[in-house]
């Protein structure tokens, strides 16, 4: 009888901890400059303009096995914009657009994961830019998951999305074209 406790005991342990290994919460890894937030909008119509946002910081949780109870948050330091143009910058982060002094972070805060396979999900959430807030939704694609070379583990999403510039009250006129911007979230989580 007492060693049917002790290995019910030991299979109750082990399906704890192998619930507690599949639940995870993860930190963006920002410090190894493994996560990127880009941006492109049009100029006049005629090519692309690429930039990032060089500062952000987040965290998400995610667990294959109940993968629709997914989360994520993200903070942007609006004024770490890089289009790889001193000027543009300064402007960019002026009043005409980002207008960093009154509103130095962008946010967002995910309200609802909903994976349609197991690599491949629509994320709902709350956007503030510029001092607005609007929920918006975007697919988001599982990249891959696993150990890595330092005894962690690691799992990565990229995710894009479109936002009129308007809706966030930018209204600088940049011509028909440019009335959007697109922005993409690239992450590597590291397991906490």
């Amino acid at each position: 009888m007492k060693k049917l406790f002790t290995q019910l005991a030991v299979a109750g342990a082990l399906i704890t901890s192998s619930h507690a290994v599949n639940a995870a919460d993860y930190v963006i890894d920002t410090q190894g400059a493994h996560a990127f937030v880009n941006f492109k909008i049009k100029h006049l119509g005629y090519s692309w303009l690429y930039g990032r946002f060089n500062t952000f910081k987040g965290e998400f949780s995610y667990d294959a096995a109940n993968a629709d109870a997914s989360k994520i948050s993200v903070v942007i330091d609006t004024a770490s914009i890089d289009s790889n143009h001193a000027e543009r910058d300064k402007h960019l982060r002026g009043d005409d657009f980002l207008n960093v002094k009154e509103h130095p972070k962008a946010t967002f805060t995910s309200s609802s994961i909903k994976f349609s396979d197991a690599d491949t999900a629509t994320v709902t959430g709350d956007f503030t830019l510029n001092g607005v807030s609007k929920t918006i939704s975007f697919d988001i694609e599982k990249v891959g998951e696993g150990d890595d070379p330092w005894g962690g583990y690691r799992v990565g999403f990229v995710g894009q999305t479109s936002i009129a510039l308007k809706d966030y009250g930018i209204d600088y006129d940049l011509g028909p074209a440019s009335t959007h911007v697109d922005l993409e979230l690239s992450i590597e989580g590291i397991r906490q």
